[in-house]
């Protein structure tokens, strides 16, 4: 009973060690340490060890749930401070979160005792592909949640070369075979295992080195001169009546002592009106932008009448004005904080299902870049810079990316540094410049590299000026995304169930 209790607290912490590979901490090899780790409690690699589907299933949570209660538990800061729930209450909902989080593992898990062979080598393979493809699902399942992968960890690590190639999934994989083919070490002591691993070892480290410094996109020499206003409002007055002339006011003196510059982007919903109300006010701003050749990008909510449900239908866009033109209607949606799930059963239970602005409709695919001074300007409202393939899809034919974001609701939590480092990959993984325009921080500029060349910290006001050079091409990974990884997976599975098919049927025979 005693070592149960310890095996699962081990197994517990080795997930919450991936958390330390991520920022703000950045120890990237955490992200070995932890499967190493995993793999040698459970002894799930080796053929000889009979690994059950209920403890796999079972041990496959609990590193799930160490990583997202360590990972994520900043939704605890939004439950409690903005949705006023008390602090038993949202403990228990984070609780709740983050443990039903750690499914997508316990599944993945439960699969790989299902399809594990008799071949040391190909269980290596399995799970690391089992791995990214929990990750891969986590990513589009309901509405996505991909966060905390242990490949964004590369970004400023040594495998960040393959990035522009294969993406944070693809690192993923390296690190998981690179994990399970050290634990395979342990298992077979054979020198021709050490000499194989070691092989395999080179020819997937090497190349993510020494490809760090290609340029997979092309300056055009072209650049824009940019301003980007941080206003740090606290959240609890954004949308009070009494601070909205304010931040209006505020908006304006901010605004109007850059306007020699090409662009200035405010945050998302900077302007606390619908757009309708706001029209005068844009239309000033707009004004004023176009005498001095500029334009301004600013995040709004964007109500209209949708003639099929004859209803009022809200959305969280971003809008260009002024030498600029061009609206985008946000398309991956925060459960909870921008719709409610279930809105009908659970609005009007606790606060929290009822934060303001959170009955935002999703926008149609395929939707326009924004025109901004003659370039062509990818927008992602906050949460939308996470998904890898959907950046990726929406970077062919931008001239470089933007991102808006409001991370006042997690307050002093790591989230919003786990963010800022999921735009830097983005950034890196697509070849483009990235604009980073936050109402509390991190406001940065990152540049093709997915280095941040200027910023602005947290909870603090004040406008950060910089240039954004265009390039132009496309990195491997914004062509194909995440394809080639999802082919491996389905193949991969595809060899373990006709290696398990075969090995029952040669049981059968055999009675």
């Amino acid at each position: 009973m005693r070592g149960a209790l310890i095996l699962s607290v081990a197994i517990f912490l080795s997930g919450a060690l991936q958390t330390l590979a991520l920022s703000p901490y950045d120890y990237w090899v955490a992200s070995i340490g932890s499967l190493v780790l995993f793999l040698a409690l459970t002894k799930a690699l080796d053929p000889n060890s009979y690994l059950s589907p209920k403890s796999a299933f079972y041990h496959g949570w609990l590193i799930g749930f160490g990583l997202f209660a360590s990972g994520a538990s900043w939704v605890y800061v939004s439950i409690n401070t903005y949705g006023n729930a008390p602090p038993a209450l949202a403990g228990f909902l984070t609780l709740f979160f983050v443990a039903a989080l750690g499914l997508f593992h316990g599944f993945m898990f439960w699969l790989y005792s299902k399809l594990k062979s008799k071949y040391l080598g190909f269980n290596v393979l399995l799970f690391a592909t089992l791995w990214v493809g929990n990750d891969l699902v986590r990513s589009v399942f309901l509405t996505g949640f991909p966060w905390l992968f242990i490949g964004d960890s590369q970004l400023d690590g040594p495998l960040s070369g393959w990035l522009p190639l294969i993406g944070s999934y693809g690192t993923t994989l390296i690190l998981s075979i690179t994990s399970g083919a050290l634990v395979a070490l342990s298992i077979d002591r054979q020198h021709r295992t050490a000499l194989l691993v070691t092989l395999l070892l080179i020819a997937l480290w090497t190349p993510g080195y020494l490809l760090k410094d290609k340029n997979w996109t092309v300056s055009t020499g072209k650049l824009q001169e940019v301003a980007l206003i941080q206003l740090n409002i606290p959240q609890e007055l954004k949308w009070k009546s009494t601070q909205r002339p304010k931040t209006i006011d505020l908006l304006r003196k901010m605004t109007e002592a850059h306007l020699d510059k090409d662009v200035i982007f405010w945050p998302e919903t900077a302007v606390p009106l619908f757009y309708t109300s706001a029209r005068p006010l844009l239309s000033q701003f707009g004004r004023k932008a176009e005498a001095q050749n500029a334009t301004i990008v600013t995040g709004i909510p964007y109500s209209g009448w949708d003639s099929e449900t004859k209803s009022t239908v809200i959305h969280n866009s971003v809008l260009a004005i002024g030498n600029g033109e061009g609206i985008y209607h946000k398309q991956k949606l925060v459960p909870f904080g921008e719709y409610v799930p279930m809105q009908d059963v659970l609005r009007g239970l606790i606060e929290f299902f009822d934060l303001p602005m959170s009955n935002f409709r999703k926008g149609e695919e395929n939707q326009s870049m924004l025109s901004v001074n003659g370039f062509s300007v990818s927008p992602f409202i906050c949460y939308e810079v996470v998904y890898p393939d959907f950046v990726a899809n929406r970077s062919i034919g931008a001239d470089y990316l933007l991102t808006i974001s409001n991370d006042a609701w997690f307050g002093e939590s790591i989230g919003p540094l786990q963010h800022l480092q999921l735009a830097r990959l983005r950034a890196l993984e697509n070849g483009r410049y990235m604009v980073r325009a936050t109402n509390n921080g991190v406001t940065a500029i990152i540049n093709t590299k997915g280095q941040i060349e200027e910023q602005i910290p947290q909870f603090s006001q004040g406008t950060l000026e910089g240039q954004v050079r265009i390039y132009e091409g496309e990195t491997p990974f914004s062509r194909v995304g995440s394809m080639p990884i999802q082919i491996l997976c389905i193949f991969t599975v595809f060899i373990g169930v006709s290696l398990r098919w075969r090995s029952n049927s040669n049981k059968a025979q055999s009675l």
